[in-house]
């Protein structure tokens, strides 16, 4: 599904907010994302195990046991994996340093780039001030947002039969919101800020599913995104370069690519 139809091989990946127990996990999309990504190490920055949601009701289909048993495969095989629990998945946060089947939960991590550049590794909660000092709304805010995910589905059914392109209702009215308190741009500010005190270059991080390389006042920022609905992750190459792919688009892409040519319509007019 990449453009030559190969796998590609990184020094590292940094995936997060795929929340494995929730209806809008898009399962099938990281499955094939894994197929044909592989690394050295892997970081799940978050939110991998959506235990807000299991603990409301119970939902885990095959496809969730396909993506652990994926991960658990490469890590049989040789692959770092390390699990950095965000606020969805905390429940692993009492297990720092505990191995589970060769995957390694961490609270926070610095790693080094192969240029030698630092970053600290971390979901990001703990700088939403709505998840840090309002958990009754930022309960509700989930609830909510659920609810347009379920919106999302039948607009975007809509749209498919009217041959009109993907739009996500739930990002955008998401991003509004967000916008419109300034959410985005202060949680950057603040993350980045972390890391300066951190002493190291770049921060990568989770937590609000808005994919995005920037620099911040010297602080190199990047956040990995989500798979429920932009399905991106962090690439590093082993230069130590970074690339942000959105594997949604590229799937898209090459599904199109793949359709045959329609058939050439022969000229009955008389000459």
């Amino acid at each position: 599904m990449t453009a030559t139809g190969e796998t590609r091989n990184f020094r590292t990946l940094f995936i997060s907010d795929v929340h494995l127990g929730s209806k809008a996990a898009r399962t099938e999309l990281l499955l094939d994302f894994l197929k044909y990504h592989e690394a050295d190490t892997v970081f799940l920055v978050g939110d991998i195990v959506d235990g807000w949601r299991l603990k409301r009701s119970w939902f885990w289909p095959q496809g969730c046991n396909d993506v652990v048993q994926k991960l658990l495969r490469k890590a049989r095989k040789g692959a770092r994996i390390v699990y950095i629990p965000g606020n969805h998945d905390e429940f692993l946060r009492d297990f720092p340093g505990t191995h589970f089947g060769g995957i390694e939960v961490a609270d926070r991590a610095i790693h080094e780039m192969a240029d030698g550049k630092k970053y600290l590794v971390l979901h990001g909660d703990e700088f939403d001030v709505v998840v840090r000092n309002a958990r009754l709304l930022a309960y509700l805010g989930d609830w909510a947002y659920d609810a347009a995910i379920a919106i999302n589905v039948v607009l975007a059914a809509a749209r498919r039969r009217l041959g009109m392109p993907y739009w996500s209702f739930s990002a955008w009215a998401k991003l509004q919101v967000k916008h419109a308190v300034n959410f985005i741009g202060e949680f950057q500010k603040v993350v980045a800020d972390e890391a300066r005190r951190n002493k190291v270059d770049g921060v990568i991080c989770g937590h609000i599913h808005h994919a995005v390389m920037t620099d911040i006042d010297g602080i190199h920022y990047v956040n990995t995104g989500d798979w429920v609905e932009s399905c991106t992750a962090i690439a590093e190459h082993h230069d130590g370069t970074l690339e942000l792919i959105t594997w949604r688009d590229i799937k898209v892409t090459a599904e199109l690519h793949a359709l045959p040519a329609p058939a050439k319509t022969k000229n009955m007019q008389a000459a």
